[in-house]
């Protein structure tokens, strides 16, 4: 039986959104999917009111706001349990910055299907368009010395070995057969240790065209001199960027080629943070103490100073 939006139930994850943005988020997903619920990870009140008594949101959405700020794999595994308990086939997880184009859904849930014909299915996702630089980011293959970037064709879809969490479309059966998200990384490389065990497991991850979304990459986009640029975070992501990529480096489900690759990315990504990315020093000393506390396996949300 051919699934529709009607077997889907979509779960925006947010923590002090941009309250325009988040209007507009939920404005996009509410059109496109009947079951659209907002999970608040502990937002704190501002003059003495929560940021949903200040916005309008559409009609229908449901408000779940979690006592404590639970991190967001933790989310992601409250996500699939509200998914399940409204019987729902799929969970659509959602970032408070990700805006989904007219038949997004429509486009992801017709090649779950057509994947599902040729196998068992971890999640398709939509093609990203940053919100900043209006650049169409590609998909990723795992390879050395550096990755593959694919895009999908035209009305098509592409196999990958890793899609972010925002915008991916997961049939439940996945989570039951490849396992929850890894609460202990609180944060960052949630998506991606996801992704890793779930290609373990023998399922399929790919990556749609027509299915299309604007997300925005980065706390800044810094231009870089000779040409190009790069996208820069606060020194508290970068701790937990690094902490937990080290962290994934000693895990048995990370395909041993991403890991190759992904040691001397990540030297070159401190060295370009030092050199580039203002506060220098504190990039510098955020991601030296990530590396550090990823290696001994530390877990959790960031320390209080981490940098």
């Amino acid at each position: 039986m051919a699934s529709t939006s009607a077997d889907v139930v979509a779960v925006a994850v947010t923590y002090r959104p941009d309250e325009a943005t988040i209007v507009d988020v939920l404005r996009r997903a509410a059109a496109q999917v009947p079951a659209l619920v907002v999970l608040d990870n502990d937002s704190p009140l501002v003059d003495g009111t929560h940021w949903s008594e200040r916005v309008a949101l559409p009609p229908g959405v449901e408000l779940v706001r979690e006592a404590l700020n639970i991190g967001l794999g933790a989310a992601y595994n409250r996500a699939v349990t509200l998914a399940r308990e409204r019987d729902a086939r799929y969970v659509l997880l959602l970032d408070q910055d990700s805006l989904l184009e007219a038949g997004c859904v429509e486009a992801l849930l017709h090649h779950a299907a057509r994947r599902a014909a040729r196998g068992p299915l971890g999640a398709v996702g939509p093609t990203f368009v940053d919100g900043r630089s209006g650049e169409r980011a590609p998909f990723v293959r795992f390879g050395f010395p550096l990755n593959h970037k694919v895009h999908a064709p035209a009305g098509g879809d592409v196999d990958v070995d890793f899609l972010i969490s925002s915008g991916s479309l997961i049939p439940l059966s996945a989570i039951e057969a490849a396992g929850g998200f890894d609460e202990g990384l609180f944060i960052d490389s949630v998506d991606m240790e996801w992704c890793f065990r779930a290609k373990a497991a023998g399922l399929q991850l790919a990556g749609v065209a027509d299915a299309r979304m604007l997300h925005t990459i980065g706390d800044d986009l810094v231009r870089l001199p000779g040409g190009g640029s790069m996208f820069v975070h606060s020194p508290l992501r970068l701790y937990m960027m690094t902490r937990n990529r080290v962290a994934l480096w000693r895990r048995a489900d990370t395909p041993r080629v991403w890991t190759a690759q992904d040691v001397p990315r990540m030297l070159f990504k401190l060295l370009r943070m030092t050199a580039f990315a203002a506060p220098r020093i504190p990039n510098a000393r955020a991601m030296l103490r990530g590396a550090r506390d990823g290696w001994r396996g530390r877990q959790g949300p960031p320390p209080r100073r981490h940098a």
